[in-house]
């Protein structure tokens, strides 16, 4: 069995579902081991409740571009819900294969062929944080700051299906509008009601009419909780909704709009009051990503083709701190989020040699471009 393939095996068989900390210590565990034997250190963040944060540092030169590698530990997957490891001709399939156990697996067979070369590892860090499939609230700060101190990152999420990697992703904020009202018996007393579903319901229009497809933005209201009974008029509401948006004009005025709708009070009487924040911001293409793409197709005699997704990930919080970012450097693989994912075979052979040679070439000239 190809040494990458066992490695991946051993980690998708652990179940590291983000709130399983035993599990997704495990996996950590077994890179710090990995990394470790090609000459890392591993800096800790611990965390009671998730698994704890791990940067691998490699010796700083001052003589070349920092290089920063990210990924995640964890899965989406609660223990029992999708388990084991199998694969045919083509495909590995398992929890995680393509994201983005399968990821980490790819930057860690990079990394092993860089230091058989060279016999060392300078001026590149690999970033593995434990929380990214929920939203990353415990490590958004922490990737952020660290972020500040590399010159480009690279993101081990999954390829394109003709393996593209990524340039850009939309930013995504969730928020919740609570709606007070004031209840009434609906027989005797409906006119001395302020009725909050009904606040809520019209505020659902409203926000739904923000939604500009042309614009790659979209706003969904997800869930409405109100009232207390088919005879009373209901005293409150909460709308939880969900934005996205493709660039930074976009988010204004979506933010913009979600404040106005909430201040607003269709229903005499109603108050309401809006809570949530951005959780990452938007990536957006620049030309600096461009320039890299090229670079990094000269290096290894290839055409790599990009793709924007609606999708998000870590790359947003990198990106966003402004560091030049590219995403989609794992497999090819489809059916991420069910049971039904799998990971294309020859797209971890072809990953692991594109990355490597990106990653020789900055070992040896110090810089990929620029």
């Amino acid at each position: 069995m190809e040494k990458w393939k066992n490695d991946l095996e051993k980690i998708v068989l652990i179940n590291s579902h983000t709130r399983n900390k035993k599990g997704v210590d495990r996996v950590g565990d077994f890179f710090a081991a990995w990394l470790g034997e090609i000459g890392f250190e591993v800096k800790r963040y611990e965390r009671e409740l998730i698994g704890d944060h791990l940067l691998f540092v490699s010796p700083k030169t001052g003589k070349r571009e920092k290089i920063l590698l990210l990924g995640h530990l964890d899965t989406v997957f609660h223990p029992g819900s999708f388990e084991g490891f199998e694969e045919d001709e083509e495909w590995v399939c398992g929890p995680g294969v393509c994201d983005m156990k399968g990821g980490n697996i790819v930057a860690l067979e990079a990394l092993r062929a860089i230091h058989e070369k060279f016999s060392k590892i300078e001026d590149i860090d690999f970033l593995l944080v434990s929380d990214e499939e929920t939203g990353s609230d415990d490590s958004r700060q922490l990737t952020r700051e660290l972020a500040a101190g590399y010159d480009k990152c690279f993101v081990f999420e999954a390829a394109g299906p003709d393996m593209e990697v990524v340039v850009g992703r939309k930013g995504i904020g969730t928020f919740e509008i609570a709606i007070e009202g004031k209840g009434a018996h609906a027989g005797t007393s409906y006119d001395k009601g302020y009725d909050a579903n009904l606040e809520a319901a019209l505020k659902l229009q409203k926000l739904t009419a923000l939604t500009d497809l042309q614009k790659g933005s979209t706003v969904n209201v997800g869930r409405i909780e109100g009232g207390v009974g088919a005879n009373t008029v209901s005293p409150h509401a909460k709308l939880l909704l969900e934005l996205r948006y493709a660039d930074n004009r976009e988010r204004e005025r979506l933010l913009g709009g979600l404040e106005d709708i909430t201040a607003e009070s269709f229903v005499k009487g109603t108050s309401s009051r809006l809570s949530g924040s951005i959780q990452r911001d938007v990536m957006e293409p620049n030309a600096w990503q461009k320039e890299l793409v090229e670079a990094m197709g000269e290096i290894a005699g290839m055409k790599i083709g990009t793709e924007m997704r609606g999708g998000v990930s870590d790359a947003n919080i990198v990106a966003a701190a402004g560091v030049v970012t590219l995403d989609g450097l794992g497999p090819y693989g489809d059916g991420d989020h069910t049971v039904r994912e799998r990971a294309l075979k020859r797209s971890f052979e072809e990953r692991i040699e594109l990355m490597t040679k990106v990653l020789a070439y900055h070992q040896e000239r110090g810089a990929i471009c620029g």
